[in-house]
Parts: structure tokens; sequence; C-alpha cells
């Protein structure tokens, strides 16, 4: 049914003040999940990306590459191994990372932001400065050391949306390595000073039971996070995305949210509606949301 006058006014009157709020602010957005596979819902995102980009928000792009890069290996006949939630990378499948991640995910992406994106991976510029991770043997898995984000703040100055491939490098021997992409988003978040960091993923948010959307956790405040980790709501491949967003929160990154980027123009709802989506994790002191949403 088409919407009525009233309803579109009642739209764009909710609407307003958050693109006030977000006008000129920078928005860091990590994507993956199936919503990168679903191609009706890839172009709905980057068409949402470009319409923020219209409306003055300077957009970040940053993308992983699972579902592709577990394609590519297992038509080469490689194994996937995942430790606590991070790749197993070895020789073999760090060159099937750099040529999936950085090449055909990267550039198919950019293609559909109708010129207005650009691709970059972490060795560009030194944008994502690493070294090999020390906590467990992950293989050519990168710590990363450093954030350099010249190249991104011109193409962010120039009204583009820079799109950027996690594949990080050490400089002082060119080693490249595979960086975990919420733990680069949040890092890039952090250097940028970011308004807000945007976890797209395939499910609804952070949930009690993951087998039942409807035990979606709204909020979830910094100290909750341990509580949650010690009840096994947190674990596998959240444990990344939510250490990162926790940091970029201390780190002075004002909000961070997990949404679903399998709903159509989430990150739209998220962005300019007063009920948001997903689950949002703050700091008590900073807490600013009456309710599921701050007012602006």
């Amino acid at each position: 049914m088409p919407m009525k006058n009233v309803e579109m006014a009642q739209l764009f009157s909710e609407a307003t003040p958050y693109i006030q709020k977000y006008h000129g602010k920078t928005l860091v957005i990590k994507y993956g999940g199936n919503a990168m596979v679903n191609g009706a819902l890839k172009l709905a995102v980057m068409n949402d990306l470009v319409t923020l980009t219209l409306l003055g928000v300077r957009v970040v792009l940053v993308h992983g590459g699972g579902p592709a890069i577990n394609g590519m290996l297992k038509k080469l006949g490689i194994e996937s191994r995942f430790v606590n939630g991070l790749r197993y990378t070895d020789a073999e499948t760090m060159r099937v990372v750099q040529q999936v991640l950085a090449g055909q995910v990267n550039k198919d992406l950019v293609a559909l932001l109708k010129g207005r994106g650009v691709g970059l991976c972490g060795m560009d510029g030194n944008t994502i400065s690493c070294r090999r991770y020390t906590e467990a043997d992950l293989g050519f898995v990168g710590e990363i050391t450093h954030i350099n984000t010249k190249l991104i703040d011109r193409l962010l100055d120039d009204q583009f949306i820079p799109v950027v491939a996690t594949v990080g490098m050490d400089p002082e021997n060119g080693v490249l390595y595979n960086v975990n992409a919420d733990t680069a988003a949040a890092a890039i978040a952090v250097e940028l000073q970011a308004e807000k960091l945007v976890t797209m993923t395939d499910i609804a948010g952070l949930l009690r039971n993951r087998e039942d959307e409807s035990t979606l956790i709204p909020e979830v405040e910094l100290s909750e996070i341990e509580g949650y980790k010690a009840e096994g709501v947190i674990a596998g491949g959240m444990l990344p995305k939510i250490d990162g967003m926790a940091d970029a929160i201390r780190r002075g990154v004002r909000e961070a949210v997990i949404i679903d980027g399998r709903v159509p123009h989430s990150v739209l709802l998220e962005m300019f509606s007063d009920r948001g989506s997903g689950t949002l994790f703050y700091q008590q002191h900073s807490r600013r949301r009456g309710g599921r949403r701050e007012q602006p």
C-alpha cells in the first residue's frame, strides 16, 4: 500500500533532528554477513550509504568477506579453520584472502556506490599497520599496531566513501596479514573519533538465545559485557565484534550498535528513527538515550 501523505510527513518529521545531529559527523560501518551475499540487500545497503553521504554524513565502509573467502577456499580444496572466532590463515589461505578481499569483494562494493566509493586496503598508505597476532597461533593473522587515516580523511573531505578491505601489512618487512574486520573497523572509528560505529551482521543483534530472535537484548552497558560472556551469550564470532566496539567506546567513539543487515534499510532505521535497530552498546557516564534512543 502506498505511503499516505500524513505518514510520509511523520517520517520526515522524525528523521529531521537526526539528520541535523549526524550532518558533518563520521560514521564507520563494518559490513559483513549475509547482507553481502544477497544481491538485492547489498544494493540496498550501498544506496543507503550514498543517501547518507548526500545528507552530509561522512561514511567509511570497512568490510569483511567471509562467505566469499570460504567459497573460494572450498573451490580450491582448502579447509577453513577458526580459533575463538578468528580465521586461521596459513600462507596459502593468505593469498586467497588478499585476492578475494582486496580484489573481488572490495571492487564489487565500490561499483555499487555510483561513483562515490574509492577502494582501499590496509596496505595502501600504511592505513592498517600490524604484526603477527600474539595471543594464539593463527598463522598470518594480524594484530593492529597503528591506523593511519590520511587517505581516509582526504577522501571524506572530498565527499567520497572510503571502502576499506582489511588486509594489513607489517611496515618493517612488508609481510601481509589478515586482519579481523570487526577489530579493524573499531580501530579506524577510534582514530577518526567517529560519532558512531555500526556493525552490520546477519542476526538481529545480541540474543540471549541465538535460536530465538525474540530474545534480542536492545541495550548493553559496557560493565555487563563480562557477565554475558560468562553466560555464553557473547561467544564465538561475537567476541571480536563486541570487544572491538567496547574498546572503541572507551576510547572516544560516542556510540556503537550491532544491526541486522538482512533487514532492508536497517542503517537508515538506526540513524534516523526513534526506535533505532539491533543492540546498542553504551557507557553509563555517557548515557544519552531515553529508552531505546537518545532524543537529539
